[in-house]
């Protein structure tokens, strides 16, 4: 009876022991599926390649507008703080009462600010800028012109400092410890030092009124005679270029420095690869980037020290359009050029932005 007893003990307890073993098998298993469908629920719910980049431009894109309506807040609360009436300036001492408020009719400053900063910006999105207060005439056709002057001088001589800074870079960042590379970065060192309009005032001296190579001043638009363009734009881009282009070298050549020291760049010469050929291959696309963003930021204040150039030249530009207004306090003309400037400043930032998105996967995180 004891035996049979202890038999049907044993049995029942390895039963129990098999049925245990099962449960933590299927509870084992149950937890590799779960594990297993909450990997590819990540999986799937992780955003791909084209959703970041969308997700990052649309960043891009909120960042440039915000800025520019901040900035338009800005500009527009900056000039109402200019003391006097905007009508007594323009009207002078010729302004009586009836005079003063027709002409604040007509400008719209007798309403309350934020209306008028509202009329403001509704009218500048349409292209509308109003009127001149000294001349009377619409202030979009006018600075448009003007516009044209200033972005072809700093295009130009953005496009020329480039074509110089880039192979003298990489030229002075492979030969950084020969007399070559020394004579190159000394230059640049130079070349940052000294003013663009001082610069101008020399090239002019010289080349004008010395030898009378070119015109010392004056602009013919393209479309009338293009030789006559060419000529009176020589003196103005060589001013610009000359700082901008010492500039951009010492930024070529310390981003080409930095990349040669990567291991990647070691890697390619210890297989054989030649110096020329691995700069062109890897440093130059490597230090890309970085050249590209200084590239954008110089573009910007090229424009900031266009307005001295074109008044040594007598260039009919923004720059000389907008110290105009400020000697004459034409504040609605000032307004616009400075919007513009503020637009084209942060249209360039977007510009990069948007590239380095596109160029550098790191950015889109």
């Amino acid at each position: 009876m004891s035996c049979t007893a202890a038999h049907t003990m044993a049995t029942t307890a390895g039963a129990n022991g098999a049925s245990g073993a099962n449960a933590a098998a299927s509870s084992t298993k149950g937890e590799d599926n779960n594990g297993r469908k909450d990997a590819r629920a990540g999986l799937r719910t992780q955003p791909s390649g084209m959703q970041r980049t969308l997700w990052a431009l649309a960043r891009i894109l909120g960042r440039f507008l915000g800025s520019l309506f901040v900035a338009s807040i800005a500009i527009f609360a900056l000039l109402r703080l200019i003391p006097g009436d905007p009508a007594e300036i323009a009207l002078g001492v010729s302004a009586t009462p009836d005079l003063v408020a027709e002409l604040q009719e007509r400008l719209g400053t007798n309403r309350p600010v934020h209306e008028q900063y509202l009329h403001w910006l509704g009218a500048a999105l349409t292209g509308d800028f109003g009127v001149s207060m000294t001349s009377g005439q619409d202030i979009s056709p006018l600075l448009f012109d003007r516009a044209q002057v200033s972005f072809i001088l700093c295009i130009v001589a953005m496009f020329c400092s480039l074509l110089v800074a880039v192979p003298m870079g990489l030229w002075a960042a492979q030969r950084a410890r020969r007399f070559d590379g020394l004579v190159i970065s000394t230059a640049s060192q130079i070349g940052i030092a000294v003013p663009s309009f001082l610069a101008a005032v020399l090239l002019v001296a010289v080349f004008a009124v010395h030898l009378g190579w070119v015109p010392a001043n004056g602009w013919t638009p393209p479309g009338v005679d293009f030789t006559a363009f060419v000529e009176r734009l020589i003196l103005p881009v060589i001013s610009l270029t000359a700082v901008q282009a010492a500039i951009l070298t010492r930024y070529v050549r310390g981003a080409i420095l930095e990349v040669l020291h990567e291991d990647f760049m070691r890697t390619a010469f210890s297989k054989g690869m030649s110096s020329r050929r691995a700069v062109l291959v890897h440093a130059l696309r490597n230090a890309a980037l970085p050249v590209l963003t200084v590239t954008g930021t110089q573009l910007t204040s090229l424009i900031v020290g266009a307005v001295v150039i074109e008044r040594v030249f007598m260039l009919p530009g923004i720059g000389s359009m907008l110290l105009d207004a400020v000697v004459n306090r034409d504040l609605p003309v000032v307004q616009a050029v400075v919007m513009v400037l503020v637009f084209f400043t942060l249209a360039v930032n977007l510009l990069v932005d948007i590239l380095n998105t596109l160029v550098d996967p790191r950015t889109r995180r």
